[in-house]
C-alpha cells in the first residue's frame, strides 16, 4: 500500500538515500523517477527531457552527445523537483536502474567507442538478414533485433566489422558508462538474440548455429553480447566516473547499487503488474506494442510475433509495431496551430484532450475513413517504408469526430492484426493493461483499445509515470532481493505484495458497438494496405532527389 509522507519525511528519505532512481530513454522523452526504496509505489520526484530521433542517411538514429546531455538534463530536472517539493536534493541513492528503447544496434570497438551511429528499433533495413536468420534459427527474428542488424552488416560487408568488439542496446550502453559493467537484463537481452527459458541466458545451440554461419568473419557471437541477468541480480554500482556523468555538479556520490538494465517493454510490464502468465499490456507511444505472458510455448512460428521474456525470464509473445501515436500527435499539433492562428491559443494537453473527446462523437466504424500512421516501415504490414495516409470514399462521413476516431483506430490497427494471430493460437488473457501518453485522456483510447481487442482494458494509476517508474521498481526489487541473500520473492509476488497491493485500477469493458465498428474498420484497413504499399513505392521522400 502506498505510504503517505509529509515533506519532511520525504526529505529525510532522500537525504538518507532510502530511494530508488529509475531512468528511462523513451522515443521522445528521457524521464527520471525517484521513489521510496521500501515502498516504490511512493513517487518522490520526477524529471524529464525531450528529445527526437533523426532520419540521417536513411537511418533512424540519435546522436551520441544527445544521450549524455539528455541523461544529465533529466537527472537535473528530477533533483530540482525533489528540492522544490521536499527541500533537499539527492546526494546519494539507494538503488538505480536504467531502461531504454529495446533492440536496435550499438557497435563498439575494443576501447568502448561507437563504430557507427546508433541504429534504433525503428529501422527496417535488415529484411534479408531477418529472413535468413529466421530460417536458420527456427524462430522469428524481427527486423529490429540486434542480431538482425549485426547480420545485415555482415551481409553488406560493412567496414566497421573489422574493429568490432561488442554490441549492446541503449540501456546496456548507458549502464556500462555509469557502472563499468557490460550486462543486460534478460528482457532486453531477449531483443538481441533468442533466450533459453531454462537458463535465462542466450540459447547456446542457436549461438553455435550463428557462429557456424558467420564462419569466423566476426568474433564469436557470445563474446560480442553483454551478459544476461534476470531481475534481482547484482548489476554493479555507480562509479565515480558514472556519478560525474550523471550529475556534473559533483553533488552525487558514487556507490549506489544497480539492477540489470532493461528494455522499455520489460519496464512496461512491471509498471502495469503484467509479469505473470495470462497477463498482458499495451504500450502506446512512438511505437505501439502488446506483451502477453505465455502459459505454454506457441504452436507455430509467426512473422507477426516475437518471443521475448519478462525481466524475470518468463516467455512473452510480443506484437511490436514501429508506428504508434506520432501521426496522431502531428495532427494534434496542426489543430493546435489552427487554434492559435484563429486567435484562440490552446495548450497542447487541451488540444489533445479536446480532439480525443471529439472522437467519442464519431461513428463506430470511423464513418468509413481510414488513417494509416506509418511514418516508418512496418514489418507486420509488409511495409519497408512508411507514408502516412488518410483515405476516404465519396460516401464516407467526414466529420471531426469520425476523423479523430479513425486516427485513434489507426494507432491500434497494425497491433490488432498481430493480436488476431495470438487469438488463433488460443492464448488466454485474464487482464490487459494499457500505458503510455495516449491513455492520459481518461476513457477514450482505453475504450477504443477494449473494442479493438474485444477484451477489458485496465489503466493503473502508476501508468502515468511509465517505464521510468517501472525500472525504479526493479531497482528497489534488486536491493530488496539482495538484502535477503537468495531468499527473494519472485518478481510477480513482489509486485503483488510490495507495490500493487490496494492499488485501484480503472477498467473499460468492450462496448459491443465499438467491437463491431472496429472490426469493420480493421477489415477495410487490411484491404487498404495495398494503397499504403503503393504510396511507399510511388511517393519518394522529399529529399530523395536533392
Amino acid at each position: 500500500m502506498t505510504m503517505t509522507l509529509d515533506d519532511s519525511a520525504a526529505g529525510r528519505a532522500i537525504a538518507e538515500a532510502r530511494t530508488a532512481l529509475g531512468i528511462e530513454f523513451g522515443s521522445t522523452r528521457i524521464k527520471a523517477c525517484l521513489v521510496l526504496l521500501d515502498d516504490p509505489a511512493t513517487v518522490l520526484a520526477v524529471g524529464g527531457h525531450e528529445w527526437e530521433n533523426a532520419f540521417t542517411d536513411r537511418i533512424w538514429t540519435y546522436p551520441d552527445e544527445a544521450i549524455w546531455s539528455g541523461l544529465q538534463a533529466a537527472y537535473a530536472d528530477m533533483a530540482a523537483d525533489a528540492e522544490r517539493r521536499h527541500g533537499v536534493r539527492p546526494e546519494s541513492l539507494g538503488a538505480v536502474g536504467v531502461s531504454a528503447m529495446m533492440h536496435g544496434y550499438l557497435a563498439f570497438d575494443a576501447d568502448g567507442e561507437l563504430l557507427v551511429p546508433f541504429r534504433t528499433w525503428r529501422n527496417t533495413t535488415t529484411g534479408a538478414a531477418a529472413t535468413e536468420l529466421s530460417a536458420l534459427l527456427g524462430v522469428n527474428i524481427p527486423l529490429r533485433w540486434s542480431i538482425a542488424h549485426l547480420h545485415q552488416a555482415l551481409l553488406d560487408d560493412e567496414p566497421h566489422l573489422a574493429r568490432l568488439h561488442s554490441i549492446n542496446t541503449l540501456a546496456g550502453y548507458v549502464h556500462r558508462r555509469l557502472t563499468g559493467r557490460t550486462v543486460l537484463g534478460v528482457g532486453d537481452a531477449s531483443g538481441m538474440f533468442p533466450i533459453d527459458p531454462a537458463t535465462a541466458d542466450y540459447d547456446a545451440e542457436l549461438v553455435a548455429r550463428y557462429d557456424r554461419l558467420a564462419d569466423g568473419r566476426i568474433p564469436a557471437l557470445r563474446s560480442l553480447l553483454p551478459a544476461s541477468l534476470p531481475a534481482g541480480e547484482d548489476a554493479g554500482a555507480l562509479t565515480a566516473e558514472g556519478a560525474a556523468l550523471l550529475d556534473p555538479t559533483g553533488a552525487l556520490r558514487p556507490g549506489a547499487p544497480f539492477c540489470p538494465p532493461e528494455g522499455d517493454a520489460g519496464t512496461g510490464m512491471v509498471a502495469t503488474n503484467s509479469v505473470a502468465p495470462r497477463t498482458g499490456n499495451v504500450s502506446a507511444g512512438t511505437s505501439v506494442f502488446a506483451m502477453v505472458v505465455l502459459e505454454r510455448p506457441l504452436a507455430e512460428v509467426h512473422d507477426e510475433l516475437d518471443v521475448v521474456t519478462t525481466p524475470a525470464g518468463d516467455p512473452v509473445a510480443m506484437v511490436h509495431c514501429n508506428n504508434g501515436a506520432s501521426e496522431l500527435a502531428a495532427w494534434a499539433g496542426l489543430f493546435g496551430r489552427f487554434a492559435a492562428a484563429a486567435g484562440v491559443p490552446l495548450g497542447a494537453d487541451v488540444v489533445f484532450e479536446t480532439l480525443l473527446r471529439e472522437a467519442l462523437e464519431g461513428e463506430a466504424d470511423a464513418g468509413g475513413l481510414l488513417a494509416y500512421n506509418q511514418l516508418a516501415g512496418e514489418p507486420i504490414a509488409g511495409l519497408a517504408e512508411g507514408r502516412p495516409l488518410v483515405v476516404r470514399t465519396p460516401d464516407s462521413r467526414f466529420t471531426l469526430g469520425s476523423f479523430m476516431r479513425a486516427q485513434l483506430y489507426g494507432v491500434f490497427g497494425t497491433l490488432a492484426l498481430g493480436m488476431r494471430v495470438l487469438a488463433r493460437e488460443g492464448v488466454a488473457l485474464d487482464r490487459m493493461f494499457g500505458h503510455g501518453g495516449v491513455f492520459r485522456t481518461a476513457g477514450v483510447a482505453q475504450r477504443f483499445l477494449a473494442g479493438a481487442l474485444d477484451a477489458p482494458v485496465s489503466i493503473a494509476h502508476t501508468a502515468s509515470e511509465g517505464g521510468a517508474w517501472g525500472i525504479a521498481v526493479l531497482a528497489a526489487y534488486a536491493r530488496s532481493a539482495g538484502a535477503r541473500s537468495g531468499d527473494a520473492l519472485p518478481l510477480a509476488d513482489y509486485l503483488e505484495t510490495h507495490v500493487f497491493r490496494g492499488f485501484a485500477v480503472d477498467t473499460a469493458e468492450p462496448d459491443p458497438a465499438d467491437v463491431a465498428g472496429f472490426a469493420a474498420y480493421l477489415d477495410r484497413y487490411e484491404a487498404g494496405l495495398a494503397a499504403e504499399r503503393a504510396a511507399a513505392s510511388a511517393v519518394p521522400l522529399r529529399g530523395a532527389s536533392e
